[in-house]
């Protein structure tokens, strides 16, 4: 395929479209940018050339235009010192170097004009290539992005799954299980204690009544002592 068709093809093509229909869009995009790059190079390269030559015919042109100018003085130094012969034969020359710069001008515009499109395609190229890097560079990102998407569904659907709820289940029934236990412990050691304080509370009690006959018997035992003296 020749650079030119390469080219047309390349800036022709609609990438969005492309890549919507690619399978594989992340290669194609890689696959189109190398061949990018590809073609860039050989324009550059082309184009080099094209103004190196362009150099070489304007240097002919120049000259073709110097040695017209010379044989036009020398018809005219001839004319001057009536040497019609001479003059005549330097008018000739003169036409000669005259039709080879006309020549060699039409070259050079042809040349200058190659230049200037290469230069335009090579343009027009950098920025389709500077287009398709953008879309590499999103094309990454939303693989990355679709990557820790796919991952995060993978670990909900891993959470959500009946042998990962039954680990929660059975973990919860464990944890309700140790709770219970631990209310267990705890209601015999408030029933002991509530034992100890009653026991507490009738002591006190008892002791209350205790000493509270044992006054009443005092005084009995006194009232019946100031009776009975004589």
């Amino acid at each position: 395929m020749g650079i030119f068709t390469r080219f047309r093809d390349i800036v022709s093509s609609n990438i969005n479209a492309m890549l919507d229909r690619a399978e594989d869009p992340e290669k194609l995009i890689r696959m189109m940018i190398r061949e990018m790059e590809d073609t860039l190079v050989e324009l550059k390269s082309a184009c080099a050339g094209v103004m190196a030559e362009t150099k070489k015919i304007q240097r002919q042109c120049d000259e073709a235009r110097a040695r017209s100018r010379f044989w036009a003085d020398k018809a005219e130094l001839a004319v001057s010192k009536g040497r019609d012969d001479l003059a005549r034969e330097a008018l000739v020359e003169k036409r000669r170097y005259q039709q080879r710069e006309e020549a060699v001008d039409r070259e050079l515009r042809d040349h200058e004009s190659l230049a200037d499109q290469y230069q335009a395609d090579i343009r027009q190229l950098d920025d389709k290539l500077k287009s398709a890097r953008e879309k590499q560079r999103l094309l990454v990102q939303r693989h990355i992005h679709a990557e820790r998407k796919r991952r995060a569904q993978e670990d909900i659907r891993r959470v959500d799954s009946a042998e990962a709820v039954f680990k929660f289940d059975e973990l919860e029934n464990r944890i309700e299980r140790m709770e219970a236990e631990a209310d267990l412990v705890n209601l015999g050691r408030t029933h002991d204690l509530e034992d100890q304080l009653n026991r507490l509370s009738a002591d006190e009690d008892i002791e209350r009544e205790l000493q509270s006959l044992k006054a009443s018997r005092a005084v009995v035992e006194k009232t019946g002592e100031v009776n009975g003296r004589p």
